[in-house]
């Protein structure tokens, strides 16, 4: 999970959950009228989710090579709710996270090697 692409996913993921957090917290402060707690626990949590998402992409683009077009998609689809797991699975069905195309000594994958 310390490749490129498997951060990026683990990021695209927690964000989407986090928006989820977040847009249940808002569902109980307006239409339910029961307090803001949800939306004091997971504001934060989801802005600190979001800047990783940010910046975990950003550097996924630069070690996979993204073309400027993938990278700003990638970007974009910080904003709408979930659109981070559409674009990840988009990205993983055209090839866009295979970490075999990550050239050596770009990376910062960890990798264990069985003793030989």
């Amino acid at each position: 999970m310390f490749t490129p692409a498997g951060r990026f996913r683990v990021v695209a993921l927690a964000e989407a959950v986090s928006w989820i957090g977040l847009l249940v917290g808002m569902f109980f402060k307006y239409a339910t009228g029961l307090g803001d707690i949800g939306v004091k626990v997971f504001g934060p949590v989801h802005g600190v989710v979001f800047v990783a998402y940010l910046v975990v992409t950003a550097v996924t683009a630069r070690q996979l090579r993204w073309s400027r077009w993938t990278a700003f998609w990638a970007l974009a689809g910080s904003v709408p709710p979930f659109a981070t797991l559409v674009f990840e699975r988009w990205a993983l069905r055209t090839g866009k996270l295979d970490d075999s195309a990550t050239p050596a000594g770009i990376g910062l994958a960890l990798r264990l090697r069985p003793a030989a």
